[in-house]
C-alpha cells in the first residue's frame, strides 16, 4: 500500500504550483529527482497526470481528477497527524498562512512575534498573495481577507475591528491640483493603481455616502502590484491613493499626507483569518487563531 502512495505528494504540489521548479524548491529536492518520482507514479497508474511543456505544467484529466479527490484527504491526513505530533509536552507544527504585505505587517506580525517566542516548536510560513487565492486548494492552512469576501463555508475569526481606506496625496501634490469634492473628480486626478493579479485589472476604487454607493476607475503615471509601493508614490507626490487608513494615519499626523474624500470613505468589516474547518482538530493552530484574534479595547 506505501508503494501505491509513493509519489503523491510530489505530484500534488506539482499540480498545485503548475512548476517543476518551484515544487522541487518547495519539496527540498533536486528536480531531476522529482521528474523521476512522477514519471514513476505515471507509469504505476497506468495514466498520465501532468502535460508539460517548455513553459507550463498542468494537470490532465486524470491528473486533475486525482488532485480534486486525492489532495483534500491527504491535507486531512497531514493535518491529523500534526495533531497527534501536538500531543506531546509542547504545542508543534507548521502552519501555511497566505496574505497581503500590509496585513502580515500592521496586522500579523505584531502578535505574531511574541507567539512564536512563547513556542518555540510552532512554525508559521506566509505568503504574500494578493489573488483571491484557494487556500484549501493551494495547500494553506489559512488566510487573511476583509471580512465581506471570505467564503462561507470557511470559518472567520476577526483580526481587527472595522477597517476603512483613505484618499490620500502629499502636500506638494495638492499645492498643484486642488482636492477632489466628489469621487466622479478623481478622473481629473493623477492617481496611483494598484492592479489585483486574480482579475487582471487595476482595482477600482469603492466609495459610499448617503446609501449611494460608487466604484471609480482611476488613472495616472504609475500602477504597482504592492501597496507599500503606492503609498511611497504617494508620499513622493506623483499623486493621489487609496490605502488603509491604518497606513495613512502616521503619515497624515506628521503631515507627509493630506485626506480627500473622508466623508466618501465608508467603514467596511474588518480583516479577518479564515480556514476550513479541518483545522479545528489541531490544538497548536487554535493556539495560533487565539493568539491573532481581534479583541476590542475596553473601555
Amino acid at each position: 500500500m506505501a508503494d501505491e502512495l509513493d509519489g503523491l505528494t510530489e505530484f500534488l504540489t506539482v499540480a498545485r504550483e503548475r512548476s517543476f521548479t518551484r515544487a522541487a524548491a518547495k519539496l527540498g529536492i533536486a528536480q531531476p529527482t522529482l521528474s523521476q518520482t512522477i514519471r514513476a507514479l505515471e507509469d504505476r497508474l497506468g495514466v498520465r497526470l501532468l502535460i508539460r511543456t517548455t513553459r507550463s505544467v498542468s494537470p490532465t484529466e486524470a491528473g486533475e481528477r486525482l488532485l480534486q479527490t486525492a489532495g483534500p484527504r491527504l491535507d486531512d491526513i497531514r493535518a491529523e497527524l500534526e495533531a497527534m505530533r501536538e500531543l506531546r509536552d509542547k504545542p508543534a507544527g507548521t502552519f501555511r498562512i497566505s496574505a497581503i504585505d500590509f496585513t502580515v505587517d500592521y496586522i500579523i506580525w505584531p502578535k505574531l512575534a511574541p507567539f512564536l517566542e512563547r513556542y518555540p516548536d510552532i512554525k508559521v510560513e506566509i505568503t504574500i498573495d494578493y489573488a483571491m487565492t484557494d487556500i484549501a486548494a493551494a495547500g494553506y492552512d489559512a488566510g487573511v481577507r476583509l471580512g465581506g469576501v471570505v467564503a462561507k463555508d470557511m470559518i472567520a475569526v476577526p483580526l481587527t475591528g472595522d477597517s476603512r481606506f483613505a484618499v490620500v496625496g502629499s502636500p506638494a501634490y495638492f499645492a498643484r491640483y486642488p482636492a477632489p469634492v466628489v469621487p466622479q473628480d478623481l478622473t481629473g486626478h493623477r492617481c496611483i493603481n494598484l492592479r489585483l493579479p486574480t482579475y487582471g485589472n487595476t482595482y477600482a476604487w469603492e466609495f459610499e455616502k448617503d446609501g449611494q454607493e460608487l466604484r471609480v476607475r482611476v488613472d495616472g503615471q504609475l500602477v504597482f502590484n504592492g501597496i507599500f509601493q503606492v503609498l511611497n508614490a504617494a508620499l513622493d507626490g506623483f499623486g493621489l491613493a487609496f490605502i488603509p487608513e491604518t497606513m495613512a494615519t502616521p503619515h497624515l499626523e506628521t503631515g507627509r499626507l493630506r485626506r480627500a474624500l473622508d466623508d466618501w470613505c465608508p467603514y467596511w468589516e474588518g480583516y479577518h483569518l479564515y480556514y476550513p474547518t479541518r483545522r479545528q482538530s489541531s490544538p497548536a493552530f487554535a493556539l495560533l487563531v487565539e493568539a491573532l484574534r481581534y479583541r476590542a479595547p475596553t473601555v
